[in-house]
This record gives structure tokens, sequence and C-alpha cells, in this order.
């Protein structure tokens, strides 16, 4: 059989991780994480084609953003859009599947979505090392010190 120069592969969120299909072969496959999903999806189809060896760059991704924006519910659309200057009514389209986004402007959700998570990531990296040390103070530890200080002051 031959293999189409490129294959556009749809990653949904789930509740135990990712899932992803292609319309242009029988090939599904799930991971609990993204790079599980992408060794998967590359697994699936060495073995659907029968081959040593798979080249991915064939591979074009989309991602369901209804289903993700579903799923992420604390992420407020809105405010996500003005972040990443986007236009909050054509990401509200594009959430509730009316639109369509580009390959650019998927790209650009997708960078959105993935910087929010290093920040977020980085935050867990400031406690932890808080934890360990009890000289380093992160903003946080002085905002709670402040905050328990006040509350003292004002209970006498």
């Amino acid at each position: 059989m031959a293999i189409k120069s490129k294959i556009t592969i749809i990653i949904e969120k789930t509740d135990t991780g990712f899932s992803a299909c292609t319309k242009d072969y029988p090939v599904f496959t799930t991971g609990a994480t993204m790079n599980e999903l992408f060794h998967n999806i590359k697994e699936a189809f060495i073995l659907y084609f029968d081959v040593e060896i798979f080249d991915d760059s064939r591979i074009s991704y989309e991602i369901d953003f209804s289903q993700f924006f579903k799923y992420y519910k604390i992420l407020n659309a809105k405010a996500f859009a003005g972040r990443i200057g986007l236009n909050p009514t054509l990401l509200s389209q594009y959430i509730s599947g009316h639109k369509k986004p580009s390959a650019s402007q998927s790209k650009r959700i997708l960078y959105g979505i993935n910087k929010i998570g290093l920040e977020l990531s980085e935050m867990s990296v400031l406690y932890e090392r808080s934890q360990r040390d009890s000289t380093f103070a992160t903003s946080y530890d002085k905002a709670v010190v402040v905050k328990e200080s006040y509350r003292g002051q004002r209970e006498r």
C-alpha cells in the first residue's frame, strides 16, 4: 500500500490521557502523555504499513480545540485569546466548532497553551526549591507570611 505524502492526525484529550486517529487510514492509538502518544502513533504506522522505519515528517497534527477547552474548563477562553493576541470571538468560534483554525492559528493557540504550561511548571520548581531550602522564600511564601502576620495584628 502506498503511503500518502501527508497524513493528518487528530488528537483529543481524554480522561486517561490522549487519543489520536486519522481519517486516511484505520489507525488509532492512545497515550497517557503527549510524548507517549507521539511514540505510539509512530509505532502504529510501522505496524500498519509493515515497515521497519516510518518517516513521521509526513504527519501533521490537529487538536480538537472544542474538546480541549471543554476538558480544561479552568482556562478562560476570552482571557487566553487576549494573552495570545487572538480575537476572543474567533477563538470562541474555533471552540464551538463553527470555524476551523488554519495551521498558523492552530500553532499560535498551541504555543500559547504550551507557554502557560511551562510557566505553571516553573512555579512548582520554585515551590519545591523553597521546601528544600528554608532560607529561600518564593513570593508566594512571603505573601502567606505577610497575610498571616496581618491577621494576627488585626485579631489582637
